[in-house]
């Protein structure tokens, strides 16, 4: 999760696009717990890879990790030098078994872990695969090619970004050939040319289809993706009905967080409010507001609201990062 998230400015130009969240936790957050979910084994340590993210960053991705009951850990990538490079820098903790994650995706599933071959490499059928990296696979289910971008139909399977390996020694080993020769992918060291040498050995790997990929790659990508996890967990976001006077009315599913004041308003459906905010005389549906906002008189859908924004008075779709002011 080291990268700056420049196609989610302005709100990444404060917060590390992974800390974004999304009904009411942060991404990373959200994809730590769903991948423990799936392992049903326990998690020993979450090895964050972040850029310079400061030191209040790093006690909260610790505490993402003592959540599940894990050791947390930072390592740092000082230069973009690809996905692999990326794993690279968790050296320490690239043994055994070991699940890497690219930390801007989440993703619905209800496979448990396979951990009969060599590894599992998590996928997702896509309408338009030559967007993305795709597998192929034989009769047996073993995965026979992974292949960047196709220009031709090959396959419609999209490798979402999650990946486990039964052996993490045998992974970093691979990482460490590619270094070694200096083998790149367009300036840059690609996690997908080790998995193809680990194929060529005679390592095997297994897909993991989910049922939904769930990006959060722009603004647009990540309200929707706050929308899918309001519904796929929406017993988890039951509203008191005590909780506001008569004047408010909340469409659910929709996460509330603490202290937050509603005064004639409607909320809903999918809408997300962090802590300390105040919304009066307002219409919101579709849209993230994170904490201690100031908005009024103002109808928006699919709109994204940073922190400590101070909002009045407009009625289109928005997209406002921190300490923002529009009257």
């Amino acid at each position: 999760m080291a990268g700056m998230g420049k196609r989610m400015r302005p709100h990444t130009l404060t917060v590390p696009k992974p800390l974004i969240p999304i009904a009411g936790k942060p991404i990373v957050q959200r994809l730590v717990e769903d991948i423990a979910a799936v392992c049903n084994d326990k998690i020993n340590t979450v090895s964050f890879v972040i850029g310079d993210f400061g030191l209040e960053t790093e006690i909260n991705l610790i505490k993402i990790a003592e959540s599940i009951g894990a050791e947390g850990k930072i390592y740092y990538q000082d230069e973009a030098l690809g996905t692999a490079h990326a794993v690279m820098c968790a050296t320490p903790d690239l043994t055994g078994e070991v699940i890497v994650a690219f930390a801007d995706t989440l993703f619905k599933a209800e496979f448990d872990l396979d951990k009969s071959a060599d590894g599992t490499i998590w996928v997702h059928k896509v309408a338009n695969p030559s967007q993305f990296g795709v597998v192929k696979m034989n009769d047996d289910n073993i995965i026979t090619d992974f292949i960047e971008k196709p220009t031709e139909f090959v396959s419609d399977l999209a490798i979402i970004g999650i990946y486990y390996f039964k052996d993490g020694d045998n992974l970093l080993d691979e990482i460490q050939y590619l270094m070694d020769n200096n083998i790149k992918e367009k300036g840059e060291y690609q996690l997908t040319n080790a998995l193809e040498n680990m194929k060529n050995k005679g390592m095997s790997f297994k897909p993991g289809e989910v049922q939904e990929w769930l990006d959060c790659g722009n603004k647009d990508a990540t309200v929707y993706t706050n929308q899918r996890i309001l519904e796929i967990k929406k017993s988890e976001f039951t509203i008191a009905n005590d909780r506001f006077d008569g004047s408010v009315t909340i469409i659910e599913p929709c996460f509330i967080d603490q202290d937050v004041v509603l005064e004639n308003c409607t909320l809903g459906p999918h809408v997300s409010v962090g802590k300390k905010s105040v919304i009066k005389n307002a219409k919101i549906s579709n849209s993230i507001i994170q904490t201690h906002c100031q908005i009024s008189h103002t109808e928006f859908t699919n709109s994204m609201i940073g922190n400590h924004v101070v909002f009045n008075g407009e009625s289109k779709e928005f997209s406002l990062g921190d300490y923002s002011t529009l009257n």
